[in-house]
């Protein structure tokens, strides 16, 4: 052993210690040093600018009172005599430029001749007003630091020119580098010597260490040996001759050396021959296995050379018998975590049940079962809460694996399971149920058919029930089998299994949950949506409509309507709404409300937008009660309104692709609507687009999602190309329900992710013999005259039973017109599906329902026109308004 210590000596030096103090006490002192240099040149700088600009002041103020300055900027050619005294003045300054200008900043002078009558770049407006401006502005030369001054009469005081003189900061920079030198010059004498100093350190500290005290020594060395016989690893040294220097305890305990070891070589010792050549080696090798007196030793060795003296190396052992023991236990819990692995990135990939519930067998076999199976009840599959106080009957939705020539029922039959069952037990308790003998099992089951669906798999020999739990309900059962596989299913196992089935029950509550939603969006939708659209003599209208596939969006999409609107007119809407659940299916049916009572308002179409718009953002910025804002919705809309006694249409859009038009000859053209933003943006106005609507032809309105997604702009002639080929193929022959199908085949999505719709209208040709008009003059007497002329026109149009009340109707909205409106007064009297008599006038003040006192003489028309009326309201025209009463007729009259 005193041996051994010898060899180590020259492992106690303090060289290493040295050096280290040498390198970060040089490390500190460049630091230091090259922080106080970069000081000094910040600090030149500085003083460099500011030496600028007191020189630029000076110099602008000297040429300010400079002797004939004033009569040189008096004269009809200020810039001749200015510019040759200026670049003078400025090259004996040693400035970068004296500029000469008005007090509004346009130069007289510049160094640069090309900028002479342009505008000064900098601040002028202080120094015409008689101050200084100091100053540092990117300018026509570039960055710089300059002053302004005012040049002043000497007769009144006024500022009758300017002057500004500076200095480029490249200039500034030049003048401070010319002190780097000195200074580099300093930093390298002190860099210098503060290397000799951490030399004499250095050395100084080499030699207080290298004589060490005897009771230091001796410490060093009992501690050496405590660590070195205390260890649990064996460890060898092997001196650069090839013997052995030192052998602790460990080692020779796992290689049982002989008590002379040291000393000697490695295949002079005895132990495994591979060992022993690995030791005289000297290789470098990390945990390299070998066998050593029936012990399985993991070796590690590496060597020992320094500073080019012969090289050793040292080897440390280490017993790894009972690690091999236990590394098959290892290994099948790395499998384990490998299997949890996969389930928490493959099952659940979509919020579908019946998918959920593949994705769990297919990864459960076969690597952790031959056969699974997975049966939930049909509650679950609606998306409904399961039946808990009873075993309701279950539904195979998932199966695995099976045993050869004997498969169990397949997916998607119905299953009934006994109570006394292992899936029955499991599923009613809760718990998992293990049964490492199916045998035992069977015998002592109940007799009859209940074990038939649970022990299907024929040639099983272990089983396992697992409840489908989450939440704290059980959604059903997992049934694994182990057929093929001699190991039966153990505690392990169904620990294992109870996790793979929570992180799958996990999963299938999701979907389930979100089938319930998407049922239930899905329902306030259909329910929002028009069921029928209103029969109208002004266009035949044909419409599709296509609801989003379960598992997809849930409710957001297109939708359509039509609102018959007063006068015997129609409006058209399609629109799109962004979003997906029950708040989509809510600001849907919203929308569709606030379209029908804006157009009962009879708003103009870019009003009505505009206020949509406001609704949608008002829905945006909603609390939802809990202190969150609601999610953000997008929609858009086309609005629709054609009068057919006019034959014109009036379109407005916000954010919604155009239609298509097929006039009466079969032509196909897109119909150009100013584009507003989408609804809900706001800040832009609504236009609108005005076109004539001969009879036969055909308004193709799409919804968003029949489109596709498309890029950029949704109206490039890409993007509705396929609209207008498919509406131009159908043409105006056939009829608007052909129309409709030939553009919905052409254009359908294969599969969409929202609901989509479809919208076609083509105009009929109105019935003049239906309407009739009537001029009134503006003044009383004219009313008995149109009171008669209503009651022939109803005579001939055998509505006679209905003259006595529409005579009432027509005379008190005309007597009102007449007392209370300016000219021109004009009724219309309209037979459609309905009786509607106007009266429109020239004036734009609304008549207002109101309750008459017993002592007022007036008051009481309106209230007998909203009586006997089924309905009356107001609309505004371009030149007043019409105020329209409508009876319903009888029916066969229409």
């Amino acid at each position: 052993m005193a041996g051994s210590l010898g060899r180590l000596r020259p492992v106690v030096t303090a060289r290493s210690v040295a050096r280290q103090v040498f390198a970060l006490h040089l490390a500190l002192v460049l630091v230091l040093v090259l922080a106080a240099a970069a000081a000094l040149v910040l600090q030149a700088r500085a003083d460099a600018e500011r030496a600028a600009r007191d020189r630029a002041l000076a110099v602008a103020w000297a040429f300010a009172r400079a002797p004939g300055i004033e009569e040189a900027l008096a004269a009809p050619d200020p810039s001749a005599v200015l510019q040759p005294r200026a670049e003078s003045a400025r090259r004996v300054a040693r400035v970068d430029f004296i500029v000469v200008m008005t007090p509004e900043g346009i130069r007289h002078t510049h160094p640069d001749p090309a900028l002479i009558g342009r505008r000064h770049s900098g601040t002028v407006a202080p120094a015409a007003a008689g101050g200084t401006v100091r100053e540092t502005v990117n300018g026509s030369l570039g960055p710089s630091t300059r002053a302004v001054v005012p040049v002043v009469s000497g007769g009144d005081g006024t500022v009758v020119g300017l002057v500004a003189a500076g200095i480029t900061l490249e200039g500034v920079a030049d003048t401070a580098d010319g002190h780097l030198p000195l200074l580099l010059g300093a930093t390298a004498a002190a860099l210098l010597l503060s290397l000799l100093g951490a030399a004499l350190v250095g050395r100084r500290l080499r030699q207080q260490t290298r004589g060490l005290e005897p009771a230091e020594l001796t410490r060093m060395y009992e501690h050496h040996h405590a660590v070195l016989h205390a260890v649990r690893e064996g460890v060898l040294i092997v001196a650069a001759d090839g013997r052995l220097a030192l052998v602790n305890d460990e080692a020779r305990r796992l290689l049982d050396l002989p008590p002379d070891a040291e000393g000697r070589t490695p295949d002079a010792l005895g132990i495994d021959e591979d060992l022993a050549r690995l030791l005289a080696e000297g290789r470098t090798v990390t945990d390299e296995v070998h066998v050593a007196n029936g012990r399985v030793l993991a070796v590690n060795q590496r060597p020992t050379a320094r500073d080019g003296e012969p090289s050793g190396s040292v080897a440390t052992l280490r017993d790894t018998t009972e690690l091999r023991a236990l590394a098959g236990r290892a290994d099948a819990a790395r499998e384990h975590l490998g299997l949890l692995y996969d389930a928490g990135a493959r099952i659940g990939s979509r919020l579908d049940v019946p998918h959920t519930a593949r994705e769990l067998a297919d990864l459960a076999v076969p690597r952790f079962a031959d056969a699974v199976a997975v049966d939930l009840p049909e509650a679950v599959l609606r998306g409904e809460e399961p039946p808990q106080d009873e075993l309701p009957p279950l539904r195979r939705v998932a199966v695995g694996g099976g045993a050869d020539g004997a498969p169990f029922p397949p997916a998607d039959e119905p299953i009934v399971f006994s109570p006394t069952t292992p899936q029955g037990l499991a599923y009613r308790s809760g718990e998992s149920f293990l049964q490492r003998d199916t045998a035992a099992l069977a015998a002592r089951q109940d007799p009859g058919p209940p074990l038939t669906p649970g022990g299907a798999v024929v040639g099983a020999h272990s089983l396992l029930a697992v409840p489908l739990r989450a939440r704290g309900t059980v959604l059903g059962v997992v049934t694994f089998w182990r057929s093929r596989t001699t190991e039966p299913f153990g505690y392990e196992d169904e620990s294992l299994a109870e996790e793979l089935v929570a992180r799958a029950a996990v999963s299938i509550d999701n979907a389930r949950r979100y089938t319930r939603e998407h049922a239930l969006a899905a329902g306030l939708r259909r329910s929002l949506l028009p069921r029928t659209l209103p029969a109208s003599n002004a266009v035949d209208v044909a419409h599709r409509h296509l609801p989003a596939p379960a598992g997809r969006s849930g409710a957001g999409g297109d939708w359509y309507d039509v609102v018959p609107l007063p006068g015997a007119r129609v409006a058209l809407v399609v629109g799109h709404v962004v979003g997906h659940g029950l708040h989509a299916a809510a600001t849907l049916g919203r929308l569709r409300t606030a379209v029908h009572t804006f157009a009962a308002l009879d708003l103009p179409p870019e009003e009505l937008l505009w206020r949509l718009d406001e609704l949608v953002g008002r829905i945006d910025r909603e609390d939802d009660g809990t202190g969150e804002s609601a999610p953000v919705t997008g929609a858009s809309c086309l609005y629709v309104v054609h009068d057919p006694w006019s034959g014109r249409s009036t379109l407005a859009r916000a954010g919604h692709p155009c239609p298509v038009l097929i006039t009466p000859d079969g032509r196909a053209d897109v119909v150009d609507v100013p584009d507003a933003p989408p609804l809900g943006l706001g800040g832009l106005p609504v236009g609108t687009a005005s076109l004539p609507l001969p009879p036969g032809s055909t308004l193709v309105l799409a919804g968003d999602g029949l489109l596709g997604d498309g890029d950029g702009d949704r109206d490039t002639g890409e993007r509705l190309t396929p609209l207008r080929q498919a509406a131009g193929r159908a043409g105006a022959g056939a009829g608007v329900g052909a129309v409709c199908e030939a553009v919905w085949e052409a254009l359908l999505p294969g599969r969409s992710r929202d609901d989509v719709a479809l919208l076609v209208a083509r105009t009929r040709a109105p019935d003049r013999r239906r309407v009739a008009c009537w001029d009134v003059p503006h003044e009383p007497a004219a009313v008995s005259g149109v009171r008669a002329g209503v009651l022939r026109t109803l005579a001939d149009w055998g509505l006679s039973a209905q003259a006595s009340v529409t005579e009432l109707i027509v005379g008190e909205l005309l007597a009102n017109a007449v007392r209370h409106a300016s000219p021109p007064v004009r009724v219309r009297l309209i037979r459609d599906r309905a009786l509607i008599c106007e009266v429109s006038d020239g004036s734009s003040s609304f008549p207002h329902l109101r309750r008459a006192a017993s002592t007022d003489e007036g008051g009481r028309g309106l209230f007998l026109v909203a009586r006997l009326s089924d309905r009356w309201g107001t609309r505004c025209t371009p030149g007043g308004k019409v105020v329209w009463a409508e009876r319903s007729l009888p029916p066969g009259r229409d």
